[in-house]
C-alpha cells in the first residue's frame, strides 16, 4: 500500500467490533439499494422479457442468513460479465424485501475511474455497497494484490481478523500491525484516498460478496467467456473459513447495453429477453478443500524461512513469495480454472453450446489486443476496455 501522507494518518485506536454502521449510514445504504433495485425491477419485468431459474432457491439461501451472527461462512456469488449495467440490474430479479436489508445484500467491485471519480460518485457507490477497485488497464495501483482485496476478504470472514501463524492471544494479535487500515477504521485504495472500512461492522461478518472474475465486459454471440482472473482464487484462498460459492449466468443484458452502441450511448435499450440462472452451492471442500490445504501449507512453510519463523502476517497480507512465487501463482491458477468451470456448466444448462478448448487459459487472451474498444481477435467478441 505504501507509506501514508502525514494528512492521512489517525489516531491508532484498537480495531472497531462495532456492531453496525450509523443510523445515517444504515439509510442512505437502504434507501440507494432499494431506489437502484427497484428502477431495475421496474425496467426488467416492465420493458424487457424476463426467465430467471433457480431463484427460489437463491432466496432461500440469503433467508438463512439474514442473521448476520448466525452466518458461519461467507457467500461468494460468481458469474459471467457482459455489460456495464450488469450488476446493478441481474440484481432487479430479488423481490424488494432483500433490497431493504443492505446487511444480507451483496457487495460489489467496482472500477474507481468510473464509480469513484468525483465525491458524489463515491457517496453513491459506497452507499450503495460496492468498493472502489482499479482496473490495470487504467490505474498504476490496479491488480491482484490492491488494498480493496484485502477488504474483500475480511468481508468474508469475521473480526477477529486472524493472524498466520494463529498467535497466543488476541491481545498480541491487536498489536500486529495492519497495513491496510488506519485503526481498523477506514481503509485506502491508493495511499491518498479514504473510506469507510465495512468490514469493522459485526453485521458485515461473513457478508455476500459478488464478483466478475472476467474483470471484463466480454461480449461475444455463443456467449463463451474469457479466462478467469485470480482475484476469486484469493476470495477462497485466504477467506476464514472458506467461504461458499454459487455460481450464476447471465443474458441478455448484452443487448440492453452493447459495446457497439450508438448515440445515445448512456441509454439502455429495451425490448430484450433477459435469462438469468442461479446454480447450486458448490461443495467447496470437496472441489476446492485439496488447493486450501496447499496454500496453508504453503504459508506455514513460507513463513517458517522467513525471518526465523517470527513473522506473522494478518489477514489479506502476503509476503513476495506468496504473491509472486510459482507454487502460489498456480495454486490460484487452478482455483480460478475450477471457479470458470462451475459458471461453465451453469451456461451448459441455459443450452449455450460447448466453448473450444483454450479460452480458459489466460495465455490465450495475452495475444488480445490492449486497444480500447476493439473487436477481439480471439473469439470475434466485443470487449469493454473504455475508459
Amino acid at each position: 500500500m505504501g507509506q501514508q501522507s502525514k494528512e492521512m494518518q489517525l489516531p491508532t485506536p484498537a480495531p472497531g467490533h462495532e456492531d453496525r454502521p450509523s443510523l445515517p449510514a444504515r439509510l442512505a445504504s437502504a434507501a440507494t439499494i432499494t431506489f437502484i433495485t427497484s428502477l431495475c425491477r421496474t425496467f426488467l419485468y416492465g420493458l424487457n422479457t424476463v426467465e430467471v431459474t433457480g431463484l427460489d432457491r437463491f432466496l432461500d439461501i440469503l433467508d438463512q442468513r439474514q442473521d448476520a451472527n448466525s452466518r458461519q461462512r461467507g457467500l461468494i456469488t460468481v458469474s459471467n460479465h457482459v455489460s456495464i449495467l450488469d450488476d446493478p440490474i441481474m440484481w432487479g430479479v430479488l423481490p424488494l424485501k432483500y433490497a431493504m436489508n443492505p446487511a444480507n445484500h451483496r457487495w460489489g467491485l467496482g472500477a474507481h475511474d468510473i464509480c469513484f471519480k468525483n465525491k458524489p460518485l463515491e457517496w453513491f457507490f459506497a452507499a450503495g455497497q460496492v468498493l472502489p477497485t482499479h482496473r490495470v488497464y487504467h490505474s498504476p495501483t490496479g491488480g491482484l494484490f490492491q488494498p480493496t482485496m484485502a477488504q474483500a476478504i475480511r468481508l468474508l470472514s469475521s473480526q477477529p481478523f486472524k493472524t498466520q501463524p494463529p498467535l497466543a492471544s488476541p491481545a498480541e494479535a491487536a498489536h500486529i500491525p495492519d497495513p491496510f487500515t488506519d485503526g481498523g477504521l477506514t481503509f485506502t485504495s491508493t495511499g491518498h484516498d479514504r473510506f469507510d472500512a465495512p468490514s469493522r461492522y459485526a453485521c458485515n461478518r461473513h457478508s455476500w460478496v459478488h464478483i466478475f472474475p472476467e474483470a471484463m465486459i466480454h461480449q461475444q454471440p455463443q456467449m463463451t467467456m474469457r479466462y478467469f482472473k485470480w482475484g476469486v482464487s484469493r476470495l477462497i484462498l485466504e477467506s476464514e473459513p472458506m467461504p461458499d460459492m454459487l455460481p450464476i449466468f447471465i443474458d441478455g443484458t448484452q443487448r440492453v447495453m452493447p459495446e457497439d452502441r450508438t448515440f445515445p450511448r448512456f441509454l439502455p435499450r429495451a425490448g430484450v429477453t433477459f435469462r438469468m440462472a442461479f446454480g447450486d452451492l458448490i461443495d467447496m471442500e470437496n472441489r476446492f478443500g485439496d488447493l486450501r490445504a496447499r496454500w496453508q501449507d504453503l504459508v506455514r512453510r513460507q513463513l517458517h524461512a522467513t525471518e526465523k519463523g517470527n513473522r506473522t502476517l494478518v489477514m489479506g497480507e502476503l509476503t513476495d513469495e506468496l504473491k509472486y512465487g510459482a507454487e502460489a501463482v498456480a495454486l490460484r491458477v487452478e482455483v480460478a480454472r475450477r471457479v470458470r468451470e462451475e459458471v461453465a456448466k451453469v451456461r451448459g444448462l441455459m443450452g449455450f453450446p460447448d466453448e473450444r478448448p483454450g479460452l480458459e487459459l489466460a495465455e490465450t487472451w495475452a495475444r488480445d489486443p490492449t486497444k480500447d474498444n476493439l473487436k477481439s481477435d480471439i473469439d470475434d467478441s466485443l470487449e469493454g476496455k473504455r475508459r
